[in-house]
């Protein structure tokens, strides 16, 4: 076959029309009619609720993560992982197509789960679901009951399960569902009258920033505060290349999160990937319930350390103090390079809670603050953010918008600066500012998933990359009488 008879042209567009419509997308005009739109989302920046459920259940001891649903969602929630962490993502799926669709999906959890336990021998296989078993009502709880009255699993191997549609929610509804279903599973009839671990539970929430949990335990450890993380990715997903591969390293000890509901305090640092969970929590577990913000910046961290330091009574290290000092005196050498500049910030609620934070201590300004998929409550909690200092009086709230919306607001009313995941490159080189990397995910820059962004030492990082790339543009753009050594 020719060239010219392999493809049949429909119709050409001129190059004018094109360069048209190119700079048309820019202006006031198409912003008004792409705000106006219903029912289309382009490049949201949120994940499926799945996806959520696959990373808490990743963060215990021994798990296999298994999805019940098709072979290519599996697929998508473990390419997502390794290619932020650049580490493997263990997790199976019982692979269902359209006989599954028609006839329901427990032949397909027989097999798989029976597979699984066989070959990879996990101590636990938490489960939960796609659009497929969703759409057509799969129950749960009967296939897992069949599934170990046949014998197929050990009656006594946990198998919490989660209902995850992914055509429903984001990933923080599938963490905390998931995170919820696996502490009562882990739980049940653990819970002893008077009896008191003396540890915190500490449940970070979704956070793909490894730096960050590490970070939690360094600190608890100064304290010198016993703890039991709920859930902990740290080693699962950073373990380090000893020359063994460890199929299930590090994760939650099964026991100690069993033992959890004994516990002194637990504390969840998201309160929206959290809510369900800390709800059953408050009723459930004995000891203090709290829910605090990420300590992003000076001030948060400040009010997490207070707390800690009054729950379980001892003094705040002499070595946070001095962290502390340093900080201050890091933010005091660099704020006049992100005093005043405006800065566009989307992401997650809890994390985009923190850099709002971190920006208003830094007298920056959180210009543009966009949520694609959230609630009028946290949208007045940004608001009442924003109002607590003069540098937030500009800024401007955007709930169940995408990374489209955003582009239209960066073309009209300019920033410079955005911070947020991967997702947000493009518009962040149509509007020709600088994109910093914080959130999830990550999966064009390496290492970044492990420095931290949260205490004192999370404070100088996010602050140096900033400062430092508004630095970068000035000597790379700069003309030769402005090119100087001292800046």
């Amino acid at each position: 076959m020719s060239a010219e008879n392999a493809v049949k042209i429909v119709a050409e567009t001129p190059p004018e029309e094109i360069e048209r419509v190119k700079n048309w997308i820019n202006t006031k005009e198409y912003k008004e009619k792409n705000f106006a739109r219903e029912s289309l989302v382009v490049n949201p920046a949120h994940a499926c609720q799945p996806l959520g459920a696959q990373m808490v259940a990743h963060g215990f001891e021994g798990s296999l993560p298994f999805v019940h649903g098709s072979q290519g969602c599996a697929s998508y929630f473990r390419s997502t992982f390794s290619r932020h962490f650049r580490e493997p993502s263990a997790a199976t799926c019982d692979a269902m197509t359209e006989d599954g669709a028609v006839f329901g999906g427990q032949n397909n959890m027989f097999e798989g789960l029976e597979n699984a336990y066989a070959l990879y021998q996990p101590r636990i296989m938490p489960v939960y679901t796609t659009c497929m078993p969703e759409v057509i009502g799969d129950d749960l709880t009967s296939y897992i009951n069949n599934a170990k009255q046949k014998e197929l699993i050990p009656e006594d191997l946990p198998v919490p399960y989660a209902n995850t549609p992914s055509f429903n929610g984001t990933h923080i509804l599938g963490y905390d569902a998931m995170l919820k279903s696996i502490l009562q599973t882990l739980t049940t009839e653990r819970k002893v009258e008077g009896k008191c671990t003396g540890k915190l539970n500490l449940i970070p929430g979704f956070d793909g920033n490894i730096g960050n949990l590490r970070e939690y335990k360094r600190i608890l450890e100064l304290f010198g505060i016993p703890y039991t993380m709920l859930a902990d990715v740290s080693e699962v997903f950073d373990s380090g290349c000893n020359g063994n591969y460890q199929l299930y390293p590090g994760g939650t000890p099964l026991e100690e999160a069993a033992e959890s509901v004994n516990g002194k305090a637990t504390l969840s640092l998201q309160k929206y990937s959290t809510l369900q969970t800390m709800k059953w929590i408050d009723q459930e577990y004995s000891g203090e319930k709290l829910v605090m913000p990420m300590p992003f910046g000076v001030g948060k961290t400040d009010e997490l350390l207070l707390k800690l330091s009054k729950i379980f009574e001892k003094p705040v290290p002499e070595e946070l103090k001095a962290e502390r000092a340093r900080a201050v005196d890091a933010m005091t050498d660099a704020h006049q390079y992100l005093h005043g500049k405006k800065f566009a910030v989307f992401g997650d609620p809890d994390y985009i809670l923190g850099i709002v934070s971190f920006l208003l201590e830094m007298g920056a300004i959180p210009y543009h603050v966009l949520c694609s998929r959230s609630t009028k409550k946290f949208e007045k909690e940004v608001i009442a953010l924003l109002e607590s200092s003069p540098f937030g009086a500009q800024g401007s709230v955007y709930i169940n918008k995408d990374l489209w919306h955003l582009r239209s607001l960066l073309m009209t009313d300019p920033v410079d600066g955005m911070i947020g995941d991967t997702h947000g490159k493009w518009a962040a080189r149509d509007a020709g500012i600088p994109l910093f990397r914080i959130g999830f995910p990550i999966i064009d820059r390496v290492n970044l998933h492990r420095s931290p962004v949260i205490g004192y030492q999370g404070a100088v990082n996010m602050l140096t990359m900033i400062a430092n790339k508004f630095l970068d543009i000035v000597d790379e753009t700069c003309e030769d009488q402005w090119f100087e050594m001292m800046r």
